[in-house]
């Protein structure tokens, strides 16, 4: 198996929520709405849909429900300090739960994060170090 991952998708209790979020908070655009589920354009990158909660644990095999931490963090990468800033306020505007606002961190990046109306974490961050960072814009 290649370290590579074919799309990202992430149970939702609101569809409808989770739409409304990431197309009028953050202006991403709908590659395909199913009615179950939704992928938005991906620019080249791992498509990123959403799909009904509890139908996406029902076909994966496990139960819906979950609380705390999962481990999983989504990382955002921008070619600048200003750039991570801006997209908090974007995310805090749509009413995302700001973590930790843009602020330096420990290895000498910037960055800093938010959780979605689910609970899905994304970690921003912006490095002048190296230029083949993953960059997301």
């Amino acid at each position: 198996m290649k370290a590579h991952v074919s799309s990202i998708l992430l149970g939702t209790r609101d569809l409808d929520r989770a739409k409304q979020f990431y197309t009028e908070g953050l202006g991403w655009k709908i590659k395909a709405d199913y009615g179950v589920s939704v992928f938005f354009e991906s620019d080249g990158a791992s498509p990123v849909g959403f799909y009904g909660r509890e139908g996406l644990a029902d076909q994966v095999g496990t139960s819906p429900e979950g609380s705390g931490f999962s481990g999983l963090v989504l990382t955002y990468v921008v070619r600048s300090e200003a750039r991570v800033d801006e997209i908090i306020a974007e995310a805090e505007k749509a009413g995302a739960t700001i973590l930790k606002p843009g602020g330096a961190l420990p290895w000498g990046g910037y960055g800093g994060s938010f959780a979605d109306p689910d609970g899905y974490i994304w970690s921003l961050g912006y490095s002048a170090q190296g230029t083949d960072q993953p960059y997301a814009e």
